[in-house]
Formats: C-alpha cells, sequence, structure tokens
C-alpha cells in the first residue's frame, strides 16, 4: 500500500515546482530526442511489473496540458522488485544513446516507522531488440546500464516547506546495432517519482565551412571521430577535397580541404555569389572579384575575363588582370652611318609602346633598281647583326650590301599586340644609296719631294661634302709606313717625299653620310728635278677615281687594324689650315692603335686647339640639376645632355665662373683640348663644350660614385683582393693608353681617378700643366711651382723631370691607396719629412691584407732610378696573371719594409724552395718550363735569360740575380 503522502495528486498540489512546462523541452541543436515522457499527449503506456508497484500519474500543468509521470513507495514491505518498462525505443541509426532522468526520492530517515527495508537508489536496465512489440522480457536478459542514487533526497519537513529536491541524472549506452532497445528502471524498496524521462543521441548539425556542405552526422558509437566528406556549394569547385570530424560530443572539428567560387563568382559568406558587371574574376583561386583593367569591360555579371575595347588587345600569354594594349606607334628619329657597302642604322624608340614593355623591331630591307621597276626583298645576302627580326635595342648593323644600288629599309616596331591587330604596324623608312660613284679627276706636278693632287668633286654627292681623304705610302712598304691626308679643298700639295720614289695614293670622300670607299690605287713617282707647273699635259696623268659614301672617322681606324692588320695614328703636319696629315708607323716603339699626343700650347691660336679637338654643343641641350662640387674655375653641376637624333645621357658641367680673364678662359679650355683627344674606356670621355655663349662649360660623361679615395673610404673592406686588382687594371691600362700617346699625367692619385656605377675606374684631371695653385695636396718646390710631393717621383720633386716613369711612381702610391682603402701617403709626415725619407731609401709598408706580390709591384714602381721602374704595359700584363690566377694573391706580406727581403734562407734544397723564401714564388712554373729545376743550374742564369723567361719586371730581375749571387757565393753551403 504507498504511503498517503506520496499520491500523485497530493504530490503536485503540494510541489508544483514539479511543474516544469515545455520550455524544458528547448534543447541543443546537436541533441536529437528519441523518447520525451513530458512530451506525451497520452498515456505512456509503459509495462509496470507487478501491477502494484510503479503507478502511473498524470497532472496539469500550467498550460492545461496533462503531464504523465511514474512513482512507486513501497517502502514498508521487505524484498522489493519493481520494474517498470518503456515502449520500444528506435535508436534512428544512432549508436550511442543518452538517458537522462529527472527524480525526486524521500529520505529513508524522515519516514517514521519505516523498517529497515528503505532504500534510496534505484537501478536502470536496457534490452535492445529489433522487435517492437514484445510483451514480455526476462530480467536476466536485460543490460544493467547504472545503479541511480539522488543527490538530493526530502524530508517530511520539504514536504511542509513546499521545497521539492529534484535530481537530474543521465547515462549512455554506446555500441548499439539493432532496431531499436527497452528502458527499464527497478525498484528495489525506494520512494520514488520519476518526473521525466528523456532518450536522445548526438548528432552534428549540417554544416557549411570553406563553401563545402556538411550533412547531418550522428556521433560514433564510441570514442572515436567520424570522417565526413563534403560537398562545395554551388557555383564552386573543389581545390582541395573538403573534409571534417564529427566528435563524440557532437562538435565539428578543424575543417580540412576547401572548395573556391567558380570564375566569375566570389565568395560572400557560406555561398558564392555571381560578380557584378563592370568586374571580373579569372580564376576560381582568386578570392574576390575585381575591377575591369584598362580598356576593358565587363557588361553583364559572372564574367571571368573583361572585354577589350575598340583596337585593343589582350595576347595569348597576357594574365586576364593585365590592361589591354594596343600595338606602338612607329620609331622615331631613324639615323645611320653608311661605309660603301655596309650600314649602321639606329632609331629612337617609339612614343607611344601601346602600354607594353615587350617592344621589339623588324627590320625589312627591299631593292630598288631606280629604273621604274619595283622593289624587291633583297634576300639572303643582306646579313644583319645581331639579327634582323625580333630585336630588342634600337640599333642593328647591315652589310654585304651591293655598290651603287638603292635600299629601302623599314623599321617597324612590335609588341605582343601586334599579331593580334588588322591594322597597319608602326613602322618608319630610311633609303639610301650604297657606293654612289663619283667621278674624281686626279691631277699630278711631281718634284724631287713633293707631288700635287687636284680633283673635281663628285657630280651627285649623297650629301654635303664635308672633306676627301688621300691616303699614300710608297710602293711595297704599305705595311711599314703609310699617311692619311685630310683636306676639304680639292687639291692637295704632299711634302716631304723621297726624291725617285714610286708612290701609291688612295682617295675618298667623306659627306653627311659619312666615308666612301677608297678607289683604285694611283702610282705615282717623285723625279729628281722640279716637274712642271700643274696642267702641263706632257706631265699629267687622268685617272677616275670611284669615291662614295661611308662610315666615320673612328670605324675607319678600327677596320684598318682589324681587317687589314695596319696600325694607325695620328700626327699633326704642317699644312694648309683646311688639312690634316696622319703618320702610321708599325714597329715597336708605336703600338697597335696609338695616336701621338699634341700639347694645346703648340697652336699659336689656343681656340683652334678646342676646334680641333672638343666638340662644340648648344647650350639649350643641357639641363643643369644640381651641384655637385667645386673646381678651381668655378662649379661643377650634374646633369642631362640630350643632342638632336641622340638619347639622353647624365654628364656632368665643369662651368667657367664669371669675371674671368682670357687667360683664365684659355687654360680652362686647355683641359678641354687635351681630354678631346682621348679614347678609352678607363679615360674620362669628354662629350664637348660650350664656347659661344656663358657660362663657358666642358661637358664630360657623369661617374655615379664619384672620386676613387672618397668611394673607397666609405666601402672600407668590402671588396676582394681580386676586385681591387681589377681596379688597379683599369687604372694601368688608361695610364697606359696615354703613355703610348706620349702624354704624362703628372698627378695621378685615387683623388684623380672617377668611378661610375659600373665600379668602372677612369683615369681625370688634365689640368696639371697649369699651376695647381689651389691644390692642397700641392708643396712648393726650389724651381716654384706647385706639385703633389706624397705621390711625386724624387726626379720629378728635384729636377721637375716629368716622364711616364714619373707617372709610374704615382701610380705605385695609387695602389697603396686602393690596397689601403683611401688611407692617406705617408700619414701625418709632412712634405718635408716625405722627401727626406725618400731620399734615405724608405718606402711605404705593404697595407694590411695585401698580398707580397702586389707590394713587390708598388716597390718596383718606386725604384729610385726611372729606368728600373716597370712599364705601364708591363704593370698591366702582371695584373692580368694576377687576375687569371688568383692563388698568387693568397700570400700576404708580412715583413718589415726594413727588412733585407733579398737574401734567402740557404736551407732550402730545391729551385721552388728558393723562389718562396726570396718571395718570388710567382714564377716556379716559368723557372720549370725553361728547364731551370735544380739550384746547380740555377746559379749560371743570366738577365737576358730572365727576359726570355718572361720575368720582365727591373725589380724582380735584380732581386732574383741579388739572391743568385749570394748563392755562388755561399755555394758550398746550398744542399743540393
Amino acid at each position: 500500500m504507498a504511503l498517503v503522502w506520496i499520491y500523485p495528486s497530493l504530490l503536485f498540489f503540494l510541489f508544483p515546482s514539479l511543474k516544469p512546462g515545455r520550455a524544458l523541452r528547448n534543447y541543443p541543436e546537436n541533441e536529437v530526442t528519441l523518447l520525451d515522457s513530458m512530451s506525451a499527449l497520452g498515456d505512456l503506456g509503459w509495462e509496470a511489473y507487478p501491477p502494484e508497484g510503479w503507478e502511473e500519474i498524470s497532472v496539469m500543468d500550467e498550460r492545461n496540458t496533462p503531464m504523465r509521470s511514474y512513482q512507486v513507495c513501497n517502502v514498508m514491505e521487505a524484498n522489493q522488485n519493481n520494474w517498470l518498462r518503456t515502449r520500444h525505443i528506435a535508436r534512428d541509426g544512432a549508436q550511442r544513446v543518452y538517458v537522462e532522468i529527472k527524480f525526486t526520492l524521500r529520505d529513508c530517515n524522515s519516514l517514521p516507522g519505516v523498517p529497515g527495508t528503505c532504500k534510496e537508489t534505484f537501478n536502470m536496465y536496457y534490452y535492445e531488440s529489433n522487435n517492437p512489440s514484445l510483451w514480455f522480457i526476462k530480467e536476466s536478459q536485460y543490460v544493467k546500464i547504472d545503479t541511480i542514487a539522488a543527490d538530493e533526497s526530502f524530508t517530511q519537513t520539504d514536504v511542509g516547506d513546499r521545497v521539492m529536491k529534484l535530481n537530474t541524472e543521465v547515462r549512455d549506452i554506446g555500441n548499439l546495432s539493432k532496431k531499436g532497445f527497452y528502458l527499464a528502471f527497478q525498484d528495489v524498496g525506494a520512494c520514488i517519482a520519476l518526473v521525466s524521462v528523456r532518450v536522445f543521441y548526438k548528432r552534428c548539425p549540417a554544416a557549411v565551412l570553406n563553401l563545402a556542405r556538411f550533412p547531418d552526422t550522428v556521433t560514433g558509437g564510441d570514442s572515436a571521430l567520424v570522417e565526413v566528406h563534403g560537398a562545395c556549394v554551388d557555383d564552386s569547385e573543389e581545390v582541395e577535397a573538403p573534409r571534417m570530424y564529427c566528435s563524440a560530443d557532437g562538435g565539428w572539428l578543424v575543417p580540412i580541404g576547401r572548395c573556391a567560387c567558380k570564375p566569375g563568382f566570389e565568395e560572400s559568406k557560406d555561398h558564392c555569389q555571381p560578380c557584378s558587371p563592370g568586374t571580373y574574376k579569372a580564376a576560381a583561386a582568386d578570392e574576390y572579384c575585381s575591377k575591369c583593367p584598362p580598356h576593358s569591360h565587363a557588361h553583364q555579371g559572372r564574367a571571368s575575363q573583361c572585354t577589350c575595347e575598340s583596337s585593343f588587345y589582350r595576347a595569348h600569354t597576357d594574365p586576364p588582370g593585365m590592361a589591354c594594349t594596343r600595338p606602338p606607334s612607329a620609331p622615331e628619329n631613324p639615323m645611320y652611318t653608311l661605309n660603301d657597302t655596309s650600314m649602321a642604322l639606329e632609331w629612337d624608340p617609339p612614343r607611344d609602346n601601346g602600354g607594353r614593355a615587350d617592344v621589339t623591331y623588324n627590320v625589312r630591307c627591299r631593292k630598288c633598281p631606280g629604273d621604274g621597276r619595283k622593289c624587291s626583298a633583297c634576300g639572303s645576302g643582306v646579313h644583319f647583326l645581331p639579327r634582323q627580326l625580333g630585336l630588342t635595342t634600337s640599333r642593328v648593323l647591315v652589310s654585304d650590301l651591293l655598290s651603287n644600288t638603292n635600299y629601302s629599309f623599314s623599321v617597324e616596331a612590335v609588341n605582343g599586340a601586334s599579331e593580334l591587330s588588322a591594322g597597319p604596324r608602326g613602322q618608319v623608312t630610311v633609303n639610301i644609296t650604297t657606293g654612289q660613284t663619283v667621278s674624281v679627276v686626279l691631277k699630278e706636278r711631281r718634284s724631287k719631294d713633293s707631288i700635287t693632287l687636284a680633283w673635281q668633286g663628285p657630280e651627285r654627292p649623297n650629301g654635303a661634302i664635308v672633306e676627301y681623304e688621300v691616303i699614300y705610302y710608297e710602293k711595297n712598304q704599305r705595311d711599314q709606313n703609310y699617311t692619311v691626308l685630310k683636306t676639304k679643298a680639292n687639291v692637295m700639295t704632299v711634302e716631304g717625299l723621297k726624291p725617285g720614289t714610286t708612290y701609291v695614293f688612295r682617295v675618298r670622300a667623306r659627306t653627311d653620310g659619312g666615308y666612301g670607299s677608297y678607289g683604285g690605287e694611283i702610282e705615282l713617282e717623285t723625279s729628281h728635278e722640279d716637274m712642271l707647273a700643274i696642267g702641263d699635259p706632257n706631265q699629267s696623268t687622268i685617272l677616275v677615281v670611284s669615291v662614295a659614301g661611308g662610315v666615320v672617322l673612328l670605324i675607319f681606324l678600327v677596320a684598318c687594324f682589324v681587317v687589314s692588320g695596319r696600325h694607325c695614328g695620328y700626327i699633326k703636319a704642317k699644312q694648309d689650315p683646311d688639312e690634316e696629315k696622319t703618320q702610321v708607323q708599325r714597329g715597336r716603339v708605336k703600338l697597335p692603335g696609338s695616336r701621338t699626343y699634341i700639347h694645346p700650347h703648340t697652336y699659336e691660336d689656343p681656340n683652334q686647339a678646342v676646334r680641333d679637338f672638343a666638340k662644340e654643343i648648344d647650350a639649350s641641350c643641357i639641363r643643369i640639376e644640381r651641384v655637385i662640387g667645386a673646381g678651381e674655375f668655378g662649379e661643377v653641376c650634374s646633369g642631362r645632355l640630350k643632342l638632336p637624333s641622340k638619347r639622353e645621357i647624365y654628364v656632368a658641367i665643369k662651368s667657367l665662373k664669371a669675371g674671368y680673364t682670357e687667360k683664365q678662359r684659355r687654360d680652362f679650355l686647355s683641359e678641354a683640348s687635351i681630354m678631346g683627344q682621348f679614347d678609352h674606356p678607363n679615360i674620362i670621355r669628354l662629350e664637348g663644350v660650350v664656347t659661344k655663349c656663358k657660362p663657358v662649360m666642358i661637358i664630360t660623361e657623369y661617374m655615379e660614385n664619384g672620386s676613387l679615395d672618397t668611394f673607397l673610404k666609405k666601402n672600407d673592406g668590402r671588396f676582394t683582393v681580386i676586385q681591387l686588382v681589377g681596379i688597379l687594371r683599369g687604372i694601368a691600362s688608361g695610364m697606359k693608353y696615354l703613355s703610348d700617346m706620349g702624354y704624362v699625367h703628372r698627378d695621378l692619385a685615387a683623388r684623380n681617378i672617377l668611378v661610375n656605377s659600373n665600379l668602372v675606374c677612369k683615369v681625370s684631371d688634365f689640368g696639371l700643366s697649369r699651376v695647381l695653385e689651389d691644390d692642397p695636396e700641392a708643396a712648393y718646390t726650389t724651381r716654384g711651382g706647385k706639385i703633389p710631393i706624397r705621390w711625386t717621383a724624387p726626379e720629378a720633386i728635384a729636377y721637375r723631370k716629368f716622364t711616364s716613369a714619373s707617372d709610374v711612381w704615382s701610380y705605385g702610391i695609387v695602389m697603396w691607396e686602393v690596397m689601403s682603402y683611401g688611407e692617406r701617403p705617408y700619414w701625418e709626415m709632412s712634405n718635408q719629412d716625405v722627401i727626406k725619407a725618400i731620399d734615405e731609401g724608405y718606402r711605404l709598408p705593404a697595407p694590411m691584407d695585401c698580398p707580397v706580390v702586389l707590394h713587390q709591384l708598388m716597390l718596383d714602381c718606386w725604384e729610385k732610378g726611372r729606368g728600373e721602374r716597370p712599364k705601364f704595359g708591363q704593370i698591366v700584363n702582371t695584373l692580368d696573371k694576377l687576375i687569371r690566377n688568383p692563388n698568387s694573391l693568397k700570400e700576404l706580406a708580412n715583413t718589415s719594409i726594413w727588412e733585407d727581403v733579398s737574401t734567402p734562407d740557404f736551407s732550402v734544397g730545391t729551385v721552388d724552395e728558393w723562389l718562396d723564401a726570396i718571395k718570388m714564388g710567382q714564377y716556379k712554373e716559368n723557372f720549370a718550363s725553361a728547364g731551370y729545376v735544380t739550384l746547380d743550374a740555377v746559379l749560371y742564369i743570366s738577365l737576358s735569360e730572365l727576359s726570355k723567361m718572361g720575368v720582365t719586371l727591373v725589380g724582380h730581375q735584380k732581386k732574383i740575380l741579388s739572391s743568385v749571387q749570394s748563392l755562388q757565393a755561399q755555394g758550398s753551403q746550398v744542399q743540393v
């Protein structure tokens, strides 16, 4: 018999807090409910056994909806075994389910008169079955889930206070495999009310992540993760297979892989939306739609590529994001230099490159007969260097043209859009005529030491005639000595000839288009007596010679050296003012390609020297940008020079300050007269002068890194030894060129070496012929005038004997400056102390980390006797060998300059050891190749043998021969 206080009607009346209402049924999104006793609208229909055990009760909630619950309280009788079984619960595919029970339980101690059979726990079981209509299940067939105990139990006092202690417990059942299961509750003598029973399972709810849909997924039967593969949302495509793992608690773990919106669509939260008009997306990898690039449009949405506007194109290799482009305009300012059957053609880039950087050039050649017939292609006989089509530079050399032929060359600019355009390509045309034949009548008047020539001008010159050029030489002596004459007149007297000697003459003319080719050879013989006047028919010879347009003088000189093997040089002859005589010699004194330097002071009119050697530049072509220094006569600025038909270049501009005297003007321009005679990659290049307006200016190439001494100080320790040797080699090469021309610099120092952006060093400052009144490095000598003491050879200091040998001394100081990164020579010693120390034999010691061979070369340059110093050509050869053999630079100088390094350690037993001992190890191969493999053989070596072996530096020869003498004197001590 149940106790009165636990009856349902009384229970819910006394404890209204048990009326949880439907709000309790708002469960989490990831829980799917299979059974909820509080949601039942009718009887639950659970089976109770025995019938007098569990009892179903029904009350009304706040909405007057009936609520079902079960209770049992048979505590007065022992051995209670009351079962309550639910109906069959379909598991809905879940492998793990959860059972949530809400219940109340009476404290046994609060029940008066209850025997010890009262319990405060109950058991929960389940039975898995595919049969939804079982009416009987044996107790032994149930599987126990757990014994349930109350965290909070109520007492009689709680009933009186209308306070209910509601307990909630959750248990799980795993690894279910059949269609469903039954739940059962066993009471063994407790006072219980089951307020609510809910059975549910967990799932991972449908989600969209990284543009991939993942469906509702039931969690696994145990703690294992469930791998789920996603499907890309509409208008997207798979980049990497999307997948996620559903955890046991119904949560998604971090997604792997992703989808991306297709071309023409962009991501918007969890879906792909089409690009709006005017925008596009070319690839799925792009994140968002982009605005159409210039000169293109997209009138409709979903565009994967924008359409180019009319007359604009997109090449096949252009990315979709690149602006639409068009073909370039025509090249501009074509220029050519003609040399009989070859032509150098260049042009300026097109003004409009069509918006592209891939502009190239094609050169088309057509041959035009000139007799009314159509022009035809030139054919394969004409050659183009570097090539005819696809030129990346705006210059081409055309060779193997036919003489006396009209040609038409068209240069077209093309880019990646040219092939897509149906319109004509931008091109510029140049028409030329090669080798225009002109009749030149040569007349001669001969005497015993002269021949006078006269001729008529060309009938149809290819432009205005600039000058005529005549080359002559003694018959059968062409390769030894020939002379080039130039004049603007059509008559010339050649003097200083040998009596009774046959000479060969050849003539050509130069027009605006360049030089023509030489005509046939004319042989004329001087007489033993003076001949008749010019025009005497008995003594005149009339010949017809072909003279044509051609290239400039520089190309001719190169052709003389490369093609004919001749060595050309120029000297000033006593001709008419319009004539220039070039004496060409071959021999050991005049080297190939050398010129003879002409001092401007030899001119009666110094302005004529400027006109002869420096190009006059229109001041309007110069744009001064900033001041970079100050010179002896005024400011030094940097700027730009743009000559007609030439590219704009950076230049340095020396200007003559206002208020100058005529002497200052002559002295200022004399440097230009000197520089204008030089043409070498290691000599500063003169661009021209401005003399016809103020200020007077000298324009030279711009050297970005300034003077060498400052540059080295800024970059102390940053260069390798090989790089420093390369710097020294460039300076030596420039000085060799000056020496071969007979020019003495007299102020060679690192401060007068300029460095460009490519680290090429160039000799500059050719004004020491002027008195260096403002040079802080100068000191007065006994003869007056200032000279740079620390860089000057002793004989130049004492006797003002300036020669190429004194420049070699200065070069040795420059070597020391380079290897010490701009250290001041002789440090803080006074000029007088320097002069005294040098006279007493002191020489600068090796800078830190300086190779032995380089310091030895310095010492050779500082030989007291100028005849014992190496020539610049020998210095260049020595540095070339060091560059080719970097191992020779590894041994560093570590001996004091006062130490006698010429005396070896005579414990040596081989030639190699001996050479190492005297610091001449770089000549090991030379000795071995010459057969000097034992010390006995070395004892008889001579100076001439050393020269033949390649030991040409005087200092090295002296050191080796001195050591040989020591070997001879102590021969008995040498161990062979």
